[in-house]
């Protein structure tokens, strides 16, 4: 058991520390996610679909008493009895007879009626479709509050001018705020996904061994009325609003693919935003919270890493991989089903909520401590603006009478020589000082603070911000209103 020592039977103490745990949960994870996967949750939510399927079989007339239906609800509170739980499954090598007699000894007046007319999928794959629901209700709120945070982030800061780059090579200006949206927008598009696959999850409901629900029309006595009833109240009590009209024994494992693909897609968004602010960092331009004892290195002092923002990388990359699972699994099921997609799904599933959990409430952390540095922005801009001031500097001087040739070649060979200085000899940009210098220039030397101006290159980029964040950020955030204040500290 997790936390005692005991012997392997191989001469080696075991402990906690002497087996591997998957660092998902022991080291990332939230609370919450990790229980939503975690053995308590699932075999508890055995217990309840059990007893809702005896509750309506009771209902439309079956031989189930409102005593066995008590006794169980009775068992279901007084929890799992592990250890027998354990011995039944390693005697009976099924997990589910397993804790259909580990119920069922808890409640020996409803032994009889316990998973009547059922197959283990009832409630492994109703309590998986359960556990997707409720890591989407998880994972929405976070992503909301990441978007939330940017959303500020992105308003303060919609005005500030900075470098735009395209190939990681100096471009027009943009602004802070402006590029902030070009990652809010993906987020955006991410809230949707994951609430389109929340909303458009069913419950596989009644359906029994190949999906026919034979074992159910045999107990009702050929009534199909009362097995479709049978199927919807079951599908009402554990909490959706439709079950799929048919399955095999499973349902459709191109559900898996829906709920991961998004999940991936997540990922994907996260590994460029992180990637971004990683760049930033490099320019000492924009830099993730560090704390005040935090070590950056264990031989450079001096560095500041962005270990938050690499940590979610790494995490998007296993966080994208996972896709590739439920794409295998569903293209390898046999006719009604085959098992070879059990073992695979008790892992990926878990690990690409888990994983969505942890990078969402890292990136939440980042977004509410990102600093900006405006001076080290400024520098980098006055360090390329004189060269995309050039045209401005010709359509002025054109204007004041010059020859936009004679002008184009003064410019050229200006714009060389000052290339050279910063490139060769590792100085500051001094084409406008150039400028300046040359008589040439004279009728525009009073236009050149003006036409310098970096609001002058940003276009429309704040207003893009302010319209962006009033019609489409703003509106997907007002149903998770109540849930915005939680704040992310790491532990780690």
């Amino acid at each position: 058991m997790e936390g005692r020592t005991h012997s392997s039977g191989s001469g080696v103490a075991e402990d906690e520390h002497s087996r591997y745990r998957s660092p998902l949960v022991s080291r990332y994870a939230s609370k919450e996610m990790a229980f939503n996967f975690s053995e308590e949750k699932k075999f508890t939510t055995w217990r309840k679909l059990w007893i809702y399927l005896a509750k309506a079989q009771k209902d439309l007339g079956l031989a189930v008493t409102e005593e066995q239906v008590r006794e169980m609800e009775e068992g279901l509170a007084a929890g799992v009895d592990w250890a027998r739980a354990a011995a039944e499954e390693r005697r009976l090598r099924h997990d589910v007879m397993a804790h259909v007699h580990t119920f069922a000894h808890a409640c020996p007046n409803a032994a009889p009626i316990i998973h009547l007319g059922s197959t283990s999928c009832y409630v492994g794959d109703n309590t998986d479709l359960i556990m997707l629901r409720d890591g989407f209700n998880i994972l929405l709120p976070k992503l909301a509050r990441v978007i939330h945070r940017l959303a500020n982030f992105a308003e303060k800061y919609a005005d500030l001018p900075t470098l735009g780059f395209t190939h990681f090579q100096p471009a027009q200006l943009t602004t802070v705020g402006k590029r902030a949206c070009l990652w809010l927008q993906e987020l955006v598009m991410d809230e949707g996904n994951l609430r389109y696959a929340r909303n458009n999850l069913r419950f596989r409901g009644v359906k029994g061994t190949t999906g026919t629900q034979a074992s159910f029309l045999q107990l009702f006595h050929g009534d199909h009325s009362k097995v479709e009833e049978l199927d919807r109240m079951v599908t009402e009590m554990a909490g959706f609003k439709k079950s799929y009209l048919v399955t095999g024994q499973t349902y459709s494992r191109k559900v898996d693919i829906d709920s991961l693909t998004v999940l991936s897609s997540l990922g994907a968004t996260v590994h460029k935003i992180c990637t971004d602010i990683r760049l930033l960092a490099n320019l000492k331009e924009i830099e993730e919270p560090f704390e005040k004892d935090q070590i950056g290195s264990s031989a450079m002092p001096y560095k500041r890493n962005p270990m938050r923002s690499e940590r979610c990388c790494s995490l998007a990359r296993h966080l994208m991989a996972l896709i590739s699972n439920p794409l295998h699994t569903a293209a390898n099921q046999w006719l009604e089903r085959t098992l070879d997609d059990s073992a695979n799904r008790r892992i990926s599933l878990p690990e690409a909520f888990l994983t969505a959990d942890i990078i969402l409430s890292t990136l939440q952390n980042i977004t509410e401590g990102l600093v900006v540095y405006p001076k080290v922005i400024q520098r980098h801009i006055s360090q390329e603006l004189p060269f995309m001031a050039t045209e401005n500097i010709i359509m002025a001087m054109v204007q004041a009478g010059g020859n936009r040739q004679d002008c184009h070649e003064k410019i050229r060979v200006l714009s060389q020589e000052a290339a050279a200085v910063v490139k060769q000899e590792g100085g500051d940009n001094d084409l406008i000082a150039r400028i300046r210098g040359d008589p040439y220039f004279s009728p525009i030397l009073g236009q050149l603070d003006t036409l310098m101006d970096p609001q002058t290159f940003i276009g429309r980029a704040p207003q893009q911000v302010v319209r962006f964040l009033a019609e489409e950020v703003r509106p997907i955030l007002e149903p998770y209103r109540n849930q915005m204040e939680e704040n992310v500290d790491l532990e780690l």
